[in-house]
């Protein structure tokens, strides 16, 4: 099926737009960049893949400083790194980013 993400700033209650995410998938200490994308005003880029090539280990790199840097704001974290494993090749993958600028956390969505 695909992957998908979004991100929400919950520290302002609103998507964050405007921040470059890159795809990539992860072996042994390698990684590969698949696809990449910026999130537009709803704060979604989907699907950053269409199809998912094989099993294993993916990452998903945000670059959340220049979005921190655009509001004024401080951030403790310039970048987040998200690593989750596809099982199967025929499901969907949406990994959320719930961020702020001192903290973040994610979870697998639908």
């Amino acid at each position: 099926m695909g992957i998908s993400t979004h991100i929400l700033d919950t520290s302002r209650g609103k998507p964050a737009k405007g921040v470059t995410v890159r795809l990539e998938q992860v072996v042994g200490m390698a990684t590969t960049e698949l696809a990449q994308g910026v999130t537009n005003d709803d704060g979604r880029v989907k699907p950053l893949l269409e199809t998912i090539p094989m099993k294993g280990t993916f990452r998903l790199h945000f670059e959340v400083a220049p979005y921190f840097n655009a509001l004024g704001v401080e951030t403790f974290f310039p970048s987040v790194f998200i690593d989750f494993v596809v099982k199967d090749v025929n499901e969907h993958y949406h990994v959320p980013l719930l961020l702020n600028p001192f903290g973040y956390s994610t979870y697998r969505g639908s």
